[in-house]
C-alpha cells in the first residue's frame, strides 16, 4: 500500500480484489484524521471560511470523492460512511 491507504483500498475494491466487506472492516479499524476547521474567532477567519477546504489525503475526503466521480455505488459509499462513523464513534473523537 501507498502512503494513502484510502485510495488504496477504493482502488482494490473497484478493481474487484477486495471485497465491500473487507474494505468496511478496515475503515472500522483505521484512525481518522480531524478534518473540520476550527471556529472563526476573527472576521478573516470567517472569510477565508467561505473558500472550500482542501481535501485532506488519507481522510473520508477520498471516500467523498469517489463517490463524486462515479467510482463507488451510493450503496458503497453507504457502507463505507457507517464504517468510518463507527471508528470514529469507537474512538471517542466525535463532538
Amino acid at each position: 500500500m501507498s502512503a494513502n491507504e484510502v485510495s488504496d483500498l477504493l482502488q482494490a475494491l473497484r478493481a474487484g480484489r477486495v471485497s465491500l466487506e473487507e474494505v468496511t472492516e478496515r475503515f472500522r479499524r483505521r484512525s481518522w484524521p480531524v478534518t473540520r476547521r476550527r471556529a472563526p474567532t476573527t472576521y478573516l477567519d470567517m472569510a477565508q471560511q467561505e473558500d472550500p477546504a482542501p481535501d485532506v489525503p488519507g481522510s473520508f475526503d477520498d471516500v467523498t470523492a469517489a463517490y463524486d466521480r462515479a467510482e463507488i455505488t451510493r450503496e458503497q459509499y453507504r457502507a463505507l460512511a457507517h464504517a468510518v462513523a463507527e471508528s470514529i464513534d469507537a474512538a471517542g473523537t466525535l463532538s
